[in-house]
Order: structure tokens, then sequence, then C-alpha cells
């Protein structure tokens, strides 16, 4: 029963959020303003993504989770939502994402998943451990900030990645509460849809889409009980790291400054120079995540070859 209701919590959290920032957004100064490398012409709202991060927040709260492992996260998120208001600095950002990532690594129970490398008691294998966890946890929450470009993508993404690793939990077996969370997260991005696909009357904003991104990569590292399953798990959100990490191999070809803003995403190729509809590359997008996500979390019982050839 409190499953149910921390679901139909998420769902409409998530529309309610939606609703309130397209409508009070201009007010409130959170407003999307289209440059030369926008996806989108008119101004829209943006921000909406603070209904997923109340369904965060409640379900986290209601599962009883420790506070350690979510009150960073939220930290983070409001954070983000100062990103979506004012113009804050990459230093800035990247030194608050650090950080909570540490914290949530080192005072969170997350620190026990350190055995992922094989890490032992001496110093060096744990401090290599909590930095590779540390760039994997913040790499993934912009990697999802900076995919979140067209009507639905982030949206959809975030359905099919936490069904996937709620899935994955569940079949395990004694994972109740992350089971919850992470439908939770798939309820609330459910409610958000239809406010930004297939016409985008508001948008997610960094608040949704770096919450979405850190959560997914700690729940990756929670979840995952070896390399090969972190892999594989990691794995869910394929079509994000693919993407990205090509486009920025492609500018370093290129000799571009990867801070520099730029439209050479495939997904912006798609939509800009291809006029591809947004919700019809969101769904490809989605599709592709699902089979390379689901099989690659199959094959995990054939061993490390099969599931890298998925």
């Amino acid at each position: 029963m409190t499953a149910w209701l921390l679901l139909t919590a998420s769902i409409i959290l998530g529309a309610g959020g939606a609703l309130l920032v397209s409508r009070y957004g201009p007010q409130l100064g959170l407003v999307d303003v289209p440059t030369d490398r926008s996806s989108h012409r008119q101004p829209v709202p943006k921000g909406g993504g603070v209904g997923i991060l109340c369904s965060f927040l409640i379900a986290a709260a209601g599962l009883q989770i420790s506070p350690m492992l979510w009150g960073p996260i939220i930290a983070l998120s409001v954070v983000s939502l100062l990103g979506d208001r004012y113009d804050l600095s990459v230093r800035n950002r990247l030194a608050v994402q650090f950080g909570m990532a540490f914290f949530v690594l080192v005072a969170g129970v997350l620190i026990q998943k350190m055995s992922l490398l094989g890490a032992c008691s001496s110093l060096v294998p744990v401090t290599f451990g909590i930095a590779f966890f540390m760039v994997f946890m913040v790499g993934t929450a912009n990697y999802y900030n900076f995919m979140d470009g067209i009507n639905g993508i982030a949206a959809v993404t975030g359905i099919v990645a936490f069904g996937l690793l709620a899935w994955y939990a569940f079949d395990r077996g004694n994972f109740s509460a992350p089971v919850v969370l992470c439908l939770s997260l798939v309820f609330a991005c459910l409610g958000f849809l239809p406010f930004n696909m297939p016409r985008a009357r508001v948008f997610m904003g960094d608040v949704g889409s770096i919450l979405l991104g850190f959560v997914f990569a700690g729940m990756v590292i929670l979840l995952a009980e070896n390399f090969l399953e972190f892999i594989a798990l990691a794995a869910c959100l394929f079509p994000f790291y693919a993407d990205e990490l090509t486009t920025m191999a492609v500018r370093l070809r290129d000799g571009e400054r990867l801070s520099k803003p730029h439209r050479r995403h495939l997904y912006q190729l798609l939509a800009n120079e291809m006029g591809i509809d947004h919700w019809k590359i969101s769904l490809g997008y989605g599709v592709v995540q699902l089979i390379v996500g689901y099989g690659a979390l199959v094959t995990t019982r054939h061993g490390f070859a099969a599931t890298l050839a998925v």
C-alpha cells in the first residue's frame, strides 16, 4: 500500500511541477531563451523537473532511506534549480557536484561498493575507487543534462533507465526500497512527459536532469555486485553515454574547446539539420536504450564478452 501511494504521489507531483512551472515560470524568471545552438525557437519555461525532485524526496523519506544518501542529492538539486534561475559558473557547479558525490560515497552506504574495483583496505585502492565513482556520478549527471536538448528525450530516457533498474533489482530479490524508488522516478517522468512532448510547454531544466543523472549513477553503484554488473547497469543509459562521448571525441579531433557551446550531438543533427520531429528522435533513443540496456543485463550470466558485444 505504501508503494502504491508513493507511485501515485510521484505521477501527480511530476505532472504538478511541470504544470506550475509552465504557468508561473516566467514570473519566477525560469525561462529558457533560445540561442543559435538551441533546438527550439520560442522562449519556454524551464525548471519543470522540480516535481521530479519532490517525488524523489517523498519516495526517499517514505521508504526510510538514510538522509546521508538523499540529503546531498536534494541539496544538489536545489543548487541546480538556482542554476535554472541564475547564471552559476561551471566551476561552482562542479564544486558542488563533486562535493555532494563525495559526501554520498563516504558518509552514505555507497562506500561499501568500493569492492567493485577490487579495492582493499590499503589507502591507494580505496582512494582510487572513491575518485572513480565521483567522476562517474558527476559525469553521468552532466551527460544527462547535456543531452536534455529536445522535447521528451530526458523524460523518455528516465522512464526506460529507471524502469530497467527497477526490473533488475526486483529480479535479483530483496531490493524493495531501490525498486520503489526507481519506479517513483519512472512515474514522475511519466507525469512530466505530456507537458514536454510532443510540444514543449515546459522544460525539465537542470533541477530535473542533474537529479536523474546523479541518482541513476548512484543506483548503478548500489545495485552492482561486481564490475560486469556495473557495466551492464550503466548500459541502461547507453544512448546518452554513446552520443556524448562520440561528440566529445569529434570535437576534440576538430580542435574545439569542450566548454564552448555547440549543437553537434547526434540528436541535434537529427532535429536541426535533418528536420526530424523531436518526439520521433526521443522515442528512437528510448527504443535503442531499451534494447541495449535489457540485452546487456540479461547477458551478464554469459560473461564479460557477451555483455560487451551487446
